[in-house]
């Protein structure tokens, strides 16, 4: 998929949920034509947050569990996490201005 750490329902608690950053993730899904639209704008927002935000893709496909779990109903989604709570959700196509401004009132 991209260069964003792969989480799956058996590592989704240990990176996303306990992890001491905020986290952002996307739910995303091979066939999913705007998740790979949004692939490079996570990209770069993950080289430019390095650091101070962890971000991770979960295939959506593969991981009936966690995606369940999250009520993702539509795909791409994003979850940002701190402290294991969501603290805010994109559905669908989102601006990297959008992300962006959500990310830097994290940091």
């Amino acid at each position: 998929m991209s260069t964003l750490t792969a989480v799956t329902d058996a590592t989704f608690a240990a990176e996303v949920l306990q992890s001491t950053q905020p986290v952002l993730v996307d739910f995303w899904a091979d066939w999913c034509a705007p998740c790979r639209q949004l692939t490079p704008i996570l990209e770069e927002l993950s080289e430019t947050y390095a650091g101070r935000i962890k971000f991770v893709a979960v295939d959506a496909n593969t991981n009936l569990q966690t995606t369940m779990a999250h009520d993702i109903r539509n795909l791409p989604t994003i979850k940002i996490f701190k402290g294991g709570e969501v603290v805010q959700v994109f559905v669908g196509a989102v601006t990297k201005m959008a992300l962006r401004k959500s990310l830097d009132e994290l940091v």
